[in-house]
């Protein structure tokens, strides 16, 4: 497994993200994603962390569809591309509802044909080619007087696509015509059923297989030395996944619950979101069971994260996306460090 972190701009201090990404690489780290949710952009400190890094490959995780134009996200692709020579993975997702209604003002329909036009596009316009699209989505150029035109730059490296998807036709997408996934809310042992039956039926439809496919899943790590203080962080951990079950999305949409229920929560998943839209967040953080969190973690005593990372690779995960726990970025850095080394004794295991 290659090895993965996620880093926001809006998240602290920004030079100490800077050096918490720099001491990464020297970890050996091999990508940093940066997302954008309600806060800052991505590709700005992608050019910024480009020119502050020499090996690390740097995604973004993930530009948020309805956010810009396809030809926006092509031309920010290419230049980052450019700029990093190659080391750029262009991750997009669709995001929710609330965020690109509720913040950004702009319709949340139809996201699957946004999302299949939006990667056509930005694939057309890292050829060299005159741009021409005419789909249910996007007509470039429009009907008048417009010619079609190519940009006056073209991609110099190839610029994998990764899709951030969770439901289930999403996912078929992805397996047909992304270079990965990047994927939330993992319970390995019900991936099959709720990620990999669909991302498989994309695959076959195109013609490829699971190697044509970087797997790429994430999930916080933390360390504990006792089962004492375990039981304390696994309580921390409830609320925030309540967040994500009852919190996320629209009244009527909500991804994290929709892959929580696939993976067999379905009533608790369901309660939780009722009681935390009714303003009852203790009650609802109270309803997710120990098990919910130790599923889609990497939490626990370094062997227990050992043996959890062996079950992900077993699983078909190839690159792991660590969320370090940790109150100072020096913590943080520790914690990566550490998990970096589990995945390295892993594939020296395997290797021999």
């Amino acid at each position: 497994m290659r090895t993965s972190t996620t880093i926001e701009a809006s998240g602290g201090d920004w030079r100490e993200i800077v050096d918490y990404v720099t001491e990464a690489e020297r970890l050996g780290l091999d990508i940093c994603w940066v997302a954008e949710a309600w806060g800052s952009e991505a590709p700005s400190p992608l050019g910024y962390l480009a020119a502050r890094t020499e090996r690390m490959l740097l995604g973004s995780g993930i530009i948020q569809l309805g956010t810009r134009t396809p030809m926006a996200i092509a031309r920010a692709a290419i230049t980052l591309s450019q700029i990093s020579e190659g080391r750029f993975l262009l991750g997009l997702g669709p995001s929710g509802p609330q965020v690109i209604e509720g913040l950004h003002g702009v319709p949340f329909a139809r996201p699957l044909s946004r999302m299949r036009e939006t990667v056509e596009i930005v694939r057309q316009a890292a050829s060299g080619e005159k741009v021409s699209h005419l789909g249910r989505e996007f007509q470039i150029p429009l009907p008048g007087e417009a010619r079609p035109m190519r940009l006056s730059m073209r991609a110099e490296h190839d610029i994998p696509v990764y899709l951030a998807t969770l439901s289930p036709k999403m996912l078929q997408l992805t397996g047909e015509i992304a270079d990965g996934w990047l994927g939330t809310s993992f319970v390995p042992e019900g991936a099959k059923e709720a990620y990999f039956d669909h991302l498989d039926t994309g695959l076959a439809a195109a013609g490829r297989t699971r190697a044509d496919l970087d797997v790429c899943q994430g999930a916080e790590v933390a360390f504990v030395d006792d089962e004492d203080e375990l039981r304390a962080m696994l309580a921390g951990r409830k609320k925030e996944l309540a967040f994500s079950l009852g919190g996320m999305g629209s009244a009527t949409t909500n991804y994290y619950n929709n892959a929580y229920s696939r993976q067999g929560w379905a009533d608790v998943a369901a309660e939780v979101r009722t009681r935390w839209q009714a303003g009852d967040r203790d009650g609802a953080a109270g309803l997710v069971t120990d098990e919910m969190v130790l599923a889609t973690t990497l939490i626990g005593t370094e062997d227990m994260v050992r043996e959890r990372l062996r079950v992900w690779r077993d699983a078909g995960v190839d690159t792991v996306r660590f969320y370090p726990a940790g109150e100072t970025i020096d913590a943080r850095v520790v914690t990566l460090g550490r998990a970096i080394q589990l995945v390295r004794d892993i594939e020296d295991e395997a290797a021999r």
